[in-house]
């Protein structure tokens, strides 16, 4: 862990994605990850309020810009949540007809979340997150700010750690 000043990462704001109550955590991931996906089914069910925050790696993860875009069209639907945990528990439908089969199964309008995705608003919306974690110190996914401090090993340990005290 890393000590870092609270001003280092950007604040919780409205237009983060935040679910769960408890501590507040601010997580970055990829959807490409691997590391990310092995915890995130774990870490969604921790009584802490967790602010997701994009951090797609393309050099890494080629496909991860577009799911980062699919995630957050969906949230301009009130859908977020539902198509992040998706996308991070079915790996191996992630393309753009996967992508659309779970927009409708959501009830989304889908010429306005393929629209979205491919929307200058969302690749600005991804690119502020990814921006602020580079300024924040985060090279690589994931990472967590917990406790006024940067996580990036054991993470899901310290989160778990951190909900049980």
């Amino acid at each position: 862990m890393t000590d870092l000043t609270s001003a280092a990462v950007p604040p919780v704001g409205d237009s983060d994605h935040v679910a769960g109550e408890g501590e507040e955590v601010i997580l970055y991931v990829d959807f490409g990850c691997p590391r990310c996906t092995a915890m995130w089914a774990r870490i969604r069910e921790l009584p802490l309020a967790i602010c997701f925050r994009h951090f797609p790696m393309p050099s890494k993860h080629p496909r991860s810009p577009a799911l980062h875009a699919a995630a957050e069209a969906a949230g301009l639907q009130g859908h977020f949540w539902e198509l992040a945990d998706s996308l991070f528990a079915e790996r191996g439908r992630v393309d753009d007809p996967h992508l659309w089969e779970r927009a409708e199964r959501l009830g989304m309008d889908l010429e306005r979340f393929n629209g979205d995705r491919r929307s200058d608003a969302v690749a600005a919306r991804i690119r502020a997150d990814f921006e602020s974690g580079v300024r924040a110190g985060v090279i690589g996914t994931p990472v967590a700010f917990a406790e006024g401090e940067l996580v990036s090993e054991g993470v899901q340990e310290r989160l778990e750690a951190l909900s049980n005290s």
